[in-house]
């Protein structure tokens, strides 16, 4: 008699094409190819980043399961991210996910990927018991989550306009930096000073984000510093880094402060891309030893785009009986 549930995953929502097994919770295998034809265009590009992921998505999830040491005929389901994400490449995932799953005649997993990201924390060991908050910071996404059970997510806060994930990359931009701009601006960051500059911060009510007003703050300081020497950015960059990314951690860690004192949880997570950044990751640490939370941050494998987060929250999922039909369809933008 079969006792082990495994799942085979597929993440697809922009541009990484990628695939994971678990076994009762398990991660055995998260292959992830990344797509590198995008840092010409400065961004990525969703037609190509579809294309990318038609060429991929065989071989990754063959990779994935040699890795796992498990054949096809041992999966007992097929998890596959619904939503959000570019339509296009949400479509091939699911669409090959579907396929795979009316051939083996096994039960179908939809995933949100938002979700996935805050039960990432899940994988870690230690891994935070609940309730939990989690603030979940990616290129599209600004979110702190009341995290009540694994099927229970609450959002209790959330950007109104742009996530920080975005003010980074925008600011590299706005700094002549090459596409993807975030990651460098932490690696400039290490080497600048964080209060030399100032950069507007809004005040919204509540838990909520703002960081338009941060990007145009940035551009406004820019533009006036170079019209009184060309050479400004080139010869402040590491100053500049710091200084921004020590504004967009402040304003994160403030709404995070003030969740944990409105809500009483003392376990504290991040993820999603962003939660990557090494300032974010320090900055964590040193709320936690102030005020006594006990901190949960996903190894660097489990905060970008991957398919063991689906698959963790996949086995959730599968665990409650929560099957999807081959109707459903993959949506660019989805409700939790």
């Amino acid at each position: 008699m079969k006792k082990n549930t495994a799942i085979l995953a597929i993440e697809s929502s922009c541009d990484e094409t990628s695939a994971a097994l678990c076994v009762d919770g398990a991660i055995l295998s998260n292959y992830i190819a990344n797509q590198t034809v995008h840092e010409k265009y400065g961004g990525v590009v969703p037609e190509l980043a579809s294309r990318a992921h038609m060429q991929n998505i065989v071989p990754v999830v063959d990779l994935a399961l040699k890795q796992a040491g498990i054949v096809m005929n041992e999966i007992d389901a097929i998890a596959f991210t619904q939503a959000p994400g570019l339509i296009g490449s949400l479509l091939v995932g699911a669409q090959f996910a579907k396929s795979l799953a009316l051939a083996l005649n096994k039960p179908l997993i939809a995933v949100h990927h938002m979700q996935a990201h805050v039960l990432a924390n899940l994988i870690g060991d230690p891994a935070p018991t609940f309730p939990f908050l989690c603030l979940t910071v990616s290129g599209g996404h600004t979110q702190i989550v009341l995290a009540k059970s694994p099927l229970e997510l609450e959002v209790i806060g959330e950007t109104i306009d742009d996530a920080a994930g975005e003010a980074f990359d925008k600011s590299a931009k706005l700094l002549g930096l090459p596409y993807p701009g975030g990651p460098l601006i932490d690696r400039y960051a290490k080497e600048g000073d964080p209060a030399r500059f100032g950069f507007a911060e809004p005040q919204i009510p509540e838990l909520n984000f703002s960081f338009s007003g941060l990007k145009t703050s940035v551009l406004y300081f820019l533009q006036a510093e170079t019209k009184k020497d060309p050479q400004f950015i080139e010869n402040n960059l590491k100053d500049l880094c710091a200084s921004i990314q020590a504004t967009i951690i402040r304003i994160l860690m403030k709404k995070l402060k003030k969740a944990a004192q409105q809500t009483g949880v003392k376990q504290v997570c991040i993820a999603g891309g962003v939660s990557a950044n090494s300032g974010l990751r320090s900055a964590l640490q040193e709320y936690g030893k102030k005020f006594g939370w006990q901190v949960f941050i996903p190894a660097f494998e489990y905060c970008t785009d991957n398919a063991a987060m689906i698959a963790i929250t996949a086995y959730h999922k599968y665990q409650a009986g929560l099957f999807s039909g081959l109707e459903v369809s993959p949506a660019a933008r989805a409700e939790w």
